[in-house]
């Protein structure tokens, strides 16, 4: 029988196309779905016999590929775990190093699959079938993805249980990027195509192996290795109001002492794989860091000169690992906003004294603002893991 192919764009109501590609992987069926990178063939964790096809088609594909296709990457055909969220990610590999939760902070919803080691005895993968277990956790390595698409999304949050997945092969070592191809290629072997158009990025997502504190590129996507760099260094970002007092001697301060802990000037950090950020909860875009403030930093060696103040935005909370605020008032501020990053924001101040604002004062009142963040940045700069 040919497959049922269903466009969402042309479809009266398409929460029934949803609903009908829900249904067939809950009885078993493979079923063909677009993601923002490729289409990928699909099929529910709960079924051991559906997991198998599913294997057996995308292995076959390479099988059958015409002479002088391109070869793919050993991950490319390997069966991936398809999550909504980043939380619910870490319900399959909740042993996640502190990098890869961080590129998973980052990256998702995205074109990024993480490719982790799991052996956690916590990890849902654990109670699923044994031949399940085998497909998707071959020597106990886990590929994890939250996609950036809507169909998917609305799969995933409307199932029971994982939604297991491959990047669907056309046969030349390529993949599929639009429902026609889906068909040529599989036509009476997929239940249900969902057809959304062409995928947007027309590539593979990238494929990421997250150890401990590096990773490496096992398969290269969408997503470069110069953003990856960028994307995997840590950062830590100052937030005080204005963005030109507190907050920006903050930042020129511990990028100053990460620089002398790592052993390379402070234009280098970023180049080390740290990268030291400043905001304000009232700032404006583009303002100057105060008069005082760049001429109090410049006698220790810190040029404030370039500084341009900016909002506090909901990605700079999203990707910073630690935030550090100048009073409580801010860190309430910004929980009210993004609760979700209170274990990540702390007080500059240990003790949990406010930092005030040195604006309107004279020079002195400068320095002894400086010295007080320097004297408790020292401590910070000491304890965190700069990785």
């Amino acid at each position: 029988m040919s497959s049922l192919v269903l466009d969402l764009r042309s479809a009266d109501e398409p929460r029934d196309v949803i609903h009908r590609a829900v249904q067939a992987l809950a009885e078993g069926k493979i079923v063909g779905f677009p993601t923002e990178t490729v289409y990928v063939l699909a099929a529910s964790g709960l079924n051991p016999a559906a997991i198998d096809k599913l294997h057996g088609l995308v292995k076959s594909h390479d099988a059958a590929a015409a002479p002088g296709a391109t070869e793919p990457s050993a991950y490319a055909r390997r069966l991936q775990v398809a999550a909504k969220s980043r939380a619910d990610a870490l319900d399959y590999v909740p042993d996640l190093s502190r990098l890869g939760q961080r590129l998973a902070r980052r990256c998702w919803p995205g074109p990024i699959t993480l490719w982790v080691e799991q052996r956690h005895p916590d990890s849902l993968i654990g109670q699923l079938a044994s031949g399940v277990r085998q497909q998707i956790a071959a020597q106990q390595l886990v590929g994890v993805r939250v996609p950036a698409h809507d169909v998917l999304q609305d799969v995933l949050r409307l199932s029971v249980g994982p939604i297991v997945f491959a990047d669907c092969p056309r046969g030349d070592g390529h993949e599929a990027v639009s429902a026609a191809e889906v068909v040529a290629g599989y036509d009476n072997d997929v239940a249900l195509i969902v057809d959304a158009g062409p995928t947007r990025f027309r590539q593979p997502a990238t494929s990421i192996r997250v150890h401990d504190s590096h990773y490496e590129i096992v398969r290269p996507g969408v997503v470069s290795e110069q953003n990856l760099k960028r994307l995997s260094s840590m950062l830590v970002l100052f937030v005080c109001t204005g963005n030109t007092c507190r907050s920006p001697m903050a930042e020129g301060i511990f990028r100053q002492l990460v620089a002398e802990r790592l052993g390379c000037k402070a234009d280098e950090v970023e180049d080390r794989g740290v990268r030291v950020m400043s905001a304000g909860l009232a700032a404006m875009m583009g303002g100057p860091a105060a008069r005082e403030a760049v001429a109090v930093l410049a006698e220790s060696g810190i040029d404030l000169k370039n500084h341009e103040s900016q909002p506090v935005t909901e990605v700079l909370v999203r990707h910073a690992d630690l935030i550090l605020t100048m009073t409580r008032s801010h860190r309430n501020a910004l929980l009210a906003e993004w609760p979700d990053a209170a274990e990540r924001t702390k007080l500059v101040n240990r003790a949990g004294a406010d930092v005030v604002d040195p604006i309107g004062g004279s020079p002195e009142v400068y320095r002894q603002c400086a010295a007080k963040l320097r004297g408790e940045l020292e401590a910070w700069v000491n304890e965190i893991p700069l990785s």
